[in-house]
């Protein structure tokens, strides 16, 4: 069902999970959109224990910032950027990567198919998108990965380390990641085998241009148990009910 109507109380809040990102972040942050079909967008910024000024460039480009003392990983910046998402009342939220590699001005984009009532979950696609300077370790780790989610989820997808998604508020709500260093993998496991309905969008991708990536040579021997961790554990479908959520009854 299309939605016709918007309610002066939704909202997109856009967070992104950042450890020392100083010269990126502002990249990222000037190109998110101010509104999206005519709501408001809200940022904030996880910052995941960083040494330099990633806190301080957030705020003065008007995001909220949620600060670790230390580094936790990527999975814990996620999950707590979908905690404060919902906390901030989203109807949609989305994450996307601090390092400028993907198209913050196409969030409106992955947003859509949300608004429409079309899916619950959505990635950024880079496979069905553009890529610019993909490694080929990168580009072949990433098939991989995906692969074996399509195997276990017995399920078409392109990207299934995509940086750029989008979240229902219920899918906010209920994801869950088990994994600090890590969601990717996880993240979608969970969230598919609870029925939540998933959904990709081409985007384009360029490689980071500054900073370094979270991924080193231990990345497999890390990310594996989690994956066979969250495929084991027992998962209940949500109830069509849970699965339409779209924001809490506000007074």
């Amino acid at each position: 069902m299309k939605r016709s109507r918007r309610n002066r109380h939704e909202k997109v809040v856009v967070f992104l999970p950042a450890h020392n990102e100083e010269v990126s972040l502002p990249l990222v942050l000037k190109r998110i959109p101010a509104e999206i079909d005519g709501l408001p967008v809200e940022t904030i910024v996880i910052d995941d224990g960083s040494t330099d000024a990633t806190s301080d460039i957030a705020k003065r480009h008007g995001a909220h910032v949620y600060r670790f003392s230390e580094n936790h990983g990527l999975g814990a910046a996620v999950r707590e950027g979908l905690l404060r998402s919902y906390e901030h009342g989203a109807t949609v939220a989305v994450m996307i990567d601090a390092d400028n590699e993907y198209p913050a001005d196409q969030i409106p984009d992955i947003v859509r198919p949300i608004l429409a009532d079309e899916a619950d979950y959505v990635f950024g696609s880079r496979f069905l998108g553009t890529v610019d300077g993909m490694r080929l370790y990168r580009y072949i780790g990433n098939h991989v990965f995906t692969w074996l989610q399509c195997l276990l989820l017995k399920q078409r997808i392109h990207d299934g380390q995509s940086g750029m998604r989008a979240f229902s508020r219920a899918a906010c709500k209920h994801a869950e990641i088990i994994h600090d260093y890590n969601y990717a993998q996880v993240l979608t496991l969970n969230l598919v085998r609870k029925g939540f309905r998933m959904h990709e969008v081409p985007i384009r991708y360029r490689v980071r241009e500054a900073g370094k990536s979270f991924i080193r040579l231990n990345y497999v021997q890390r990310v594996l148990p989690a994956i066979y961790r969250e495929w084991r554990r027992p998962i209940s479908r949500l109830s069509a009910e849970e699965r339409l959520e779209r924001k809490e009854q506000l007074g």
